[in-house]
């Protein structure tokens, strides 16, 4: 409180009854300040526009006969039927695996918990052909696990396993994440009263852990799927892009924009409409749940 109050230059004598930063705003009137606002807005608004301006491009340069008609490219139904089985395969890959995985890493007290959960982290932030080299090196037939898969006659790379393989690499840290923010945010207390019930480790995750951070999961895992949807990078690299087999939507932006410019444009502009809708969603039900 002596910080703010001097910062202000108020004096915590000349106020009666403050104890709080609440009740010290009561009695501050703060100049406006429209200079500061002008010079906000300005600089902010540069970075909006350059970020509006590229998406509205895709929408305001095709008309809806045009959309319609890149839709109907010979490559967009296998693609988007492919993304479908590969996304979703994925999500309830990263949800079945990675639920157990975050609660346990929350409840966990050991020291490598900080180092597991940066390693986790990882293939958020890694360059997509990166993320495609370490799973080519990893399940490759010249990688680690090379060898095992020749003598069980399994061929992963390029396969439509490996789309998913690729998903769920780069997807899975939105999930963990939002699952362990989601786990953290229960009251312990609860917790500590149903052991003293006598409520065992499945009964306390069903009843009381699953049903108090289900939005939180749920965004997590529309996050999850949203990145699985536009994932590229490591999909190309492990997977290929090979037509009505690895060939999924955001490849399938990449081969028509060789030879049908507007079909990619149909498509990316379905992409982001997707996109959109999802970040939408998760958005509301963030600002609801307060997921951080």
């Amino acid at each position: 409180m002596t910080s703010i109050l001097e910062i202000t230059g108020l004096y915590f004598k000349e106020l009666p009854n403050v104890s709080s930063v609440k009740e010290l705003a009561k009695h501050i009137r703060i100049p406006y300040g429209f200079g500061f606002w002008i010079v906000f807005f300005f600089l902010g608004g540069l970075l909006l526009a350059f970020i509006v301006l590229p998406l509205l491009s895709l929408w305001l340069t095709l008309s809806w006969e045009e959309f319609v008609g890149g839709l109907g490219h010979s490559s967009v139904i296998p693609a988007l039927r492919l993304s479908a089985i590969t996304t979703l395969s994925s999500l309830f890959i990263v949800v079945l695996l990675g639920t157990p995985l975050a609660w346990v890493l929350t409840r966990s007290q050991n020291k490598s918990t900080q180092f597991l959960e940066t390693v986790i982290r990882l293939p958020a932030v890694l360059p997509p052909a990166v993320a495609g080299v370490a799973l080519l090196l990893a399940f490759g037939r010249v990688g680690l696990l090379g060898g095992l898969f020749d003598k069980l006659n399994l061929a992963i790379p390029f396969t439509l396993f490996a789309v998913i393989m690729a998903e769920v690499f780069v997807s899975s840290p939105f999930y963990l994440q939002a699952a362990m923010s989601a786990f953290r945010s229960i009251d312990e207390e609860q917790i500590i009263v149903a052991k003293t019930l006598g409520a065992g480790p499945w009964r306390i995750f069903s009843k009381i852990v699953l049903p108090l951070s289900f939005s939180k999961l749920m965004a997590g895992a529309l996050m999850s799927w949203a990145r699985a949807l536009g994932e590229f990078g490591a999909t190309l690299m492990f997977a290929g892009n090979l037509p009505n087999k690895t060939q999924t939507l955001t490849l399938a932006v990449y081969t028509t924009f060789e030879s049908d410019l507007k079909a990619a444009q149909a498509l990316s502009l379905l992409l982001v409409l997707v996109a959109f809708l999802l970040l939408y969603v998760v958005h509301a039900k963030t600002k609801t749940t307060t997921l951080v």
